[in-house]
């Protein structure tokens, strides 16, 4: 028999607001619009003598924090073959993308380490960011399955999973 313990986080909270365009398999894209995102996040761990997997009350914080720097911005895949995002001036950027030019604060844009701003995405990269700060704040616990899940609208969620083989 194998016994397997979780905890899952649903926070109202755990949400962010943000603006995006998807780039689509042929080449058209989405208008930039935008979303009240929220994320869902389950870790699964050994249990301690403790009887924890985690602390619910340490684990928010992570995941806050996570949405908190996504909060309010325009998300920009940085690794779209094709959209490019280059400096225009001391306090700005351009995104480029075929014959769309949007010129933007600099601060207002994240460009992330993705090739497109899908739920499915942006739920790996949280899922990643959260798995370093996890290893950094909790070195002891051992993360056997983390899935993380974004949701851009009710009942419409990517989801990523990482699970130790």
């Amino acid at each position: 028999m194998s016994q397997r313990w979780s905890i899952d986080l649903a926070k109202e909270n755990f949400k962010f607001s943000a603006a995006h365009f998807l780039i689509f398999p042929d080449g058209s894209a989405e208008r930039l619009h935008g979303h009240n995102y929220r994320v869902f996040v389950e870790i699964e761990a050994g249990l301690s003598h403790h009887g924890l997997v985690l602390d619910f009350k340490t684990v928010k914080p992570l995941v806050r924090e996570l949405c908190d720097g996504l909060d309010e911005h325009f998300l920009v895949p940085g690794l779209h073959p094709v959209l490019r995002c280059e400096p225009a001036g001391e306090d700005a950027v351009e995104v480029l993308y075929r014959e769309r030019r949007y010129v933007v604060p600099r601060a207002d844009v994240i460009v992330l380490p993705i090739n497109n701003t899908s739920s499915e995405n942006l739920a790996a990269w949280l899922a990643g960011e959260l798995q370093r700060l996890l290893g950094e704040r909790f070195p002891d616990v051992f993360v056997t399955r983390l899935r993380v899940a974004v949701e851009e609208t009710s009942g419409q969620r990517g989801v990523y999973y990482y699970e130790v083989d």
